[in-house]
């Protein structure tokens, strides 16, 4: 069994995010984070979990994954984003993101568990440091391409 922890971080949402993911098997440790110069909380919180899944090199793997957010939990569980596809996430935000989801999830046996975020979870507090620090660290900020090309276009019309 593969352990994912996540958490996704944005200053303004939308601002500055970042997410932080820790995976854990056995005696194997690994954490991960990225930044960016604007996105938005949700897209950090499906971002780190899409880091998690893409991370685990043995296809068909049973994998925990365990969040705070329960956008990304409500919507795989209830099998929102699975209804989504069939209508091509007609007016839902996040296309790109649930699209790559997809891609990874169905190569793994994902469950999920929801977590009260900010609640002395030890994983779950690491990895909101993890996405905390990537937030700020301006010289290793990404650019969201996707997510400032919508901005922009929402914000010409």
């Amino acid at each position: 069994m593969i352990e994912i922890f996540t958490d996704g971080a944005a200053s303004g949402n939308p601002g500055p995010g970042g997410y932080g993911v820790i995976l854990r098997s056995g005696k194997h440790y690994k954490e991960l984070s990225g930044g960016f110069r604007m996105t938005t909380n949700n897209r950090m919180e499906l971002l780190a979990v899409i880091e998690g899944l893409k991370a685990i090199k043995t296809p068909g793997a049973q994998v925990m994954v365990t969040s705070d957010s329960k956008y990304v939990i409500d919507s795989i569980e209830k099998k929102w984003v699975f209804g989504w596809a069939k209508t091509g996430f007609k007016g839902k935000k996040n296309k790109d993101l649930w699209l790559q989801f997809l891609q990874i999830y169905k190569l793994h046996q994902v469950a999920f568990t929801w977590i009260k975020g900010h609640n002395l979870h030890t994983e779950n507090e690491r990895c909101d440091q993890l996405a905390v620090a990537a937030s700020k660290n301006r010289a290793a900020w990404q650019i969201d391409y996707e997510f400032e090309a919508e901005k922009n276009k929402s914000t010409l019309l």
